[in-house]
């Protein structure tokens, strides 16, 4: 574990002068950092095991006072203190205590792990920029309640936005082109992934490939006939969809040569009709609904448990050294005459010690869904655009063993984590989030070539 110091402010003095442990005064220093702001100052070694500044000092980085021990990381003859890390979101309101309406409970959750990690995150939103004076108005969570501090433009920007249609604001994209250029702030998480483009992607991987079901956008009913008439049934999704919602099951039964659909409709009933041909099912249930931004899926004959369909949640996150691991993993079971297994429609959410009651089978199942998560994760980060810090994937279990990957999803819900036996999973992943902040940050200060290629 990288080391950490304490940072405190020496009331009385108003020089620039920087008391640091002899270990990090081995080197000559004559600036230091916090965010974007540099101050030059005198180091002076002293045998306790903090650093102390000046309150002018702390003043000049706009340092915030708070009971944390941070990372210190050098460069030629410069010390950054920190790191700040910024988390951009969007739909603040009025209320002190829910600055963040429903998603408020989410966000001080994961800005508590500061002190396990060693970094200050906070949030923000672009109407909370000061560009003239190069300071944030930002968000922090101390002591069970929200503050405000004015602080610098932090090290690097995790990205939280809610949706693609915030993301894709004026306001939003111009903020991003300029803190990325002009500033050099290291972004990551950025934007949300497309069904066929991140199978599109991954198809370029043999490795990859094998775990892909056949999955096409939608062009013609034609390839909807030819993939039932192969696999039996299908799944209709939006391209861009989440939460399940949208999804349409198509079956075909050949004996009898009728189709069904299985769907939940406009008032959130659970719906299976039943259709002599294509042709009427899709101007029933699709009269009203755009197909050119749907894709077709292959569908896979599940693993059941109690006559329900099951698939998996894994999260994959990146850690403090830049590599993957599994943050969390869990069983989704669908509900009763659902088409899928989200907790909306009737899901329930356990643990894979629920589901397989053999310890040989747990120990063989996990291994196989977190090495096709891990092995994903790799493939993908070489295949999209920005820097990529988590994911989470849907998979399926046929019958025969197999593993199939259904989405992947660069923002993931955290509905699994409703479910009592998974909260340590919770918390690695919150603290893995910021913990991915801190390596980039010290990659952009001591290796930036690696970053801004």
């Amino acid at each position: 574990m990288k080391k950490r110091f304490r940072i405190e402010t020496n009331k009385q003095t108003k020089d620039y002068k920087v008391f640091l442990p002899e270990e990090l005064a081995q080197s000559p220093v004559e600036r230091v950092a916090f965010g974007n702001k540099i101050v030059e100052v005198q180091c002076i070694p002293h045998k306790k095991g903090k650093i102390i500044i000046s309150e002018t000092i702390r003043k000049a980085l706009f340092l915030p006072e708070l009971d944390i021990s941070l990372h210190v990381f050098t460069d030629k003859d410069t010390m950054f203190f920190g790191p700040l890390i910024g988390i951009l979101t969007s739909g603040f309101t009025s209320y002190p205590l829910r600055p963040l309406g429903k998603r408020t409970t989410f966000f001080s959750k994961l800005l508590s792990v500061n002190k396990l990690v060693g970094a200050l995150p906070f949030m923000f939103g672009e109407e909370h920029i000061d560009w003239e004076r190069g300071l944030i108005k930002g968000y922090f969570y101390e002591d069970s309640s929200w503050i405000t501090m004015d602080v610098p433009f932090p090290n690097v920007i995790y990205d939280r936005l809610p949706n693609r249609r915030t993301e894709k604001k004026k306001t939003n994209k111009l903020l991003k082109e300029r803190l990325q250029s002009d500033y050099l702030i290291p972004w990551y998480n950025p934007g949300f992934f497309s069904k066929m483009d991140v199978f599109e992607r991954l198809q370029q991987d043999e490795g990859a490939s094998a775990y892909l079901p056949e999955t096409y956008p939608f062009t013609s009913f034609s390839i909807i006939e030819r993939m039932l008439s192969d696999f039996g049934h299908i799944y209709l999704k939006p391209e861009n969809g989440s939460l399940g919602l949208g999804i349409h099951q198509i079956l075909f039964d050949r004996q009898e040569g009728d189709y069904y659909c299985r769907y939940r409709d406009d008032e959130g009933i659970q719906r299976l009709r039943k259709y002599h041909s294509l042709e009427a099912l899709f101007n029933h249930v699709f009269s009203k609904r755009k197909l050119t931004n749907m894709v077709v899926q292959q569908g896979i004959h599940l693993m059941r448990v109690e006559g329900r369909i099951v698939d998996f949640r894994v999260h994959t996150n990146k850690d403090e050294n830049g590599e993957w691991q599994m943050a969390a993993i869990a069983a989704k079971i669908g509900g009763n005459g659902s088409a899928t297994t989200h907790i909306s429609y009737g899901g329930e959410v356990k643990t894979i010690e629920e589901i397989f009651p053999s310890t040989v089978e747990q120990k063989l199942f996990k291994e196989k869904l977190v090495d096709a998560a891990l092995y994903l994760s790799k493939i993908l980060e070489t295949q999209v655009e920005g820097i990529i810090g988590e994911i989470g994937f849907d998979f399926g279990i046929d019958k025969n063993g197999k593993v199939w990957l259904f989405e992947a999803n660069s923002k993931p819900g955290r509905s699994i984590f409703k479910h009592p036996e998974l909260r340590d999973f919770e918390l690695l992943s919150r603290k893995l989030s910021i913990e991915f902040g801190v390596y980039l940050a010290e990659k952009a200060i001591t290796r930036p070539e690696e970053i801004f290629k």
